[in-house]
């Protein structure tokens, strides 16, 4: 099957970015390099295409008891133009997908994470009841974006609307460059900062992309790839699906009970996260960081007493504390913050600590 590309390629290849495979898309991994475009978004602002997430519309009469049906947050909580970090969950307790949930006024979006979408689709489908149609748009949209504590003084060259009065986890209506979009106060750096969702062909793509960058120029803006978006995520502690969770994790486990509203109504899953609620946790997804110079990888055993206990999920050197760091499941007895274990690197036993998230302490 032939890859994708997004609406900003070319502008990817012409900055010198190193293309890769991801998810069905031809996407950039880096520019300048991880750490360079890591320290640009923690300390200026970076502009990321992320159009290859998915977006599905939900719409018609039952479309609330839907979405309140096939995720874990409480969807009713939502009011136009409120934004809600929320999960899927398979029957037995095991999770789908992470998403988001955008009320739009008179229907939903969904923002699905771009390798999961036609599973996540085709999960959603079958349990369609009643007045709900389902729209799949995530081709038709572009996806920037803006992250960085200059991002909103950057974006404010570009728009009339008052994004500085938008509340975290809120969306508005806006022109941007002259283009009609979605800008939401989201996104997965831990930082200030905006995405913003348009339909786009090449042409308009390369004029909201060019703009962005021109506009932050005088901020240090810098096009980011997906490898700092990987290590800026995961300093913030943020779960990624296929590494974190997936259909073997629950989410009590993974330490997101914050969004898991058992008590809200019948929901996919729910029965099994209620067991898990009453008999107590096994395992736990922890934090830890690794005391000495090497820095763990997906996959790496954990150890305690010389014995297996768990598995890196993700690692990686944090540009920021110059170290490595990492999140994995180890038993509860191994949860607390304090608490030392192994990591396995290259068949050395490497001592390591668990701590508290985030790893690097950020107001978004």
């Amino acid at each position: 099957m032939a890859l994708k590309r997004t609406a900003f390629y070319d502008r990817h290849v012409q900055l010198g970015g190193k293309i890769v495979e991801f998810a069905g898309y031809e996407m950039p991994v880096q520019y300048a390099g991880i750490v360079d475009e890591h320290k640009r978004v923690r300390e200026h602002v970076g502009v990321f295409d992320v159009s290859h997430m998915g977006e599905v519309l939900i719409r018609g009469n039952d479309a609330l008891a839907f979405i309140q049906s096939i995720t874990i947050n409480d969807a009713s909580k939502l009011t136009p133009g409120r934004v809600q970090y929320s999960a899927m969950c398979y029957p037995d307790g095991g999770i789908v997908d992470d998403l988001l949930v955008y009320h739009m006024g008179d229907h939903y979006m969904l923002v699905i994470n771009a390798a999961n979408t036609a599973k996540d689709i085709a999960w959603m489908q079958q349990y369609l009841r009643g007045d709900v149609t389902l729209t799949d748009r995530s081709d038709a949209t572009s996806l920037l974006a803006v992250q960085g504590p200059r991002s909103l003084e950057t974006l404010k060259h570009l728009t009339d609307a008052d994004l500085g009065a938008m509340p975290y986890y809120h969306w508005l209506h806006a022109r941007v460059a002259g283009v009609e979009m979605l800008v939401s106060r989201t996104g997965y750096t831990g930082e200030l900062g905006f995405e913003l969702y348009f339909d786009a062909d090449r042409s308009t793509g390369e004029r909201v992309w060019d703009a962005v960058l021109d506009a932050g120029k005088k901020h240090n803006i810098a096009p980011i790839g997906l490898g700092a978006r990987d290590t800026l995520r995961l300093e913030m502690g943020f779960c990624l699906y296929g590494n974190d969770i997936d259909q073997t994790t629950n989410p009590l486990e993974a330490g997101l009970g914050w969004i898991t509203k058992v008590d809200k109504g019948n929901f996919k899953g729910q029965e099994a996260i209620k067991r898990v609620k009453q008999t107590g946790l096994k395992r736990k997804l922890v934090a830890f960081t690794v005391n000495d110079k090497a820095f763990p990888r997906h996959g790496y055993p954990i150890h305690s007493g010389g014995a297996p206990v768990g598995t890196v999920t993700s690692g990686t050197f944090s540009p920021i504390l110059e170290r490595g760091i990492g999140l994995g499941y180890v038993p509860v007895a191994l949860s607390t913050p304090g608490s030392t274990i192994d990591v396995m690197i290259r068949n050395r036993a490497v001592p390591a600590t668990v701590v508290s998230l985030p790893f690097v302490k950020k107001q978004a």
